[in-house]
């Protein structure tokens, strides 16, 4: 009984896992820090800034050729 109750508190907003303190987020920091190192963490946000950028920038061009393919496709009135 004590697993679905807390398996319904978790549910309903109750955290089992959250980061809702600060000394989580900072705790949460620090690994990272010592897993990846100070030098190389703003390279890889870097990195990933301009991963999503692209990636951004296709789904676009994407939508836009399937818009213009959807307008082809109908017939004109």
């Amino acid at each position: 009984m004590v697993g679905l109750r807390s398996r319904k508190e978790a549910l309903k907003g109750g955290h089992m896992f959250g980061l809702r303190e600060p000394s989580h987020w900072l705790l949460l920091i620090l690994v990272v820090v010592i897993l990846f190192g100070a030098k190389r963490l703003p390279d890889s946000a870097r990195s990933l800034g301009r991963s999503l950028r692209i990636f951004k920038s296709e789904v676009k061009e994407l939508n836009k050729e399937d818009k213009k393919n959807q307008d082809g496709d109908q017939p004109s009135q």
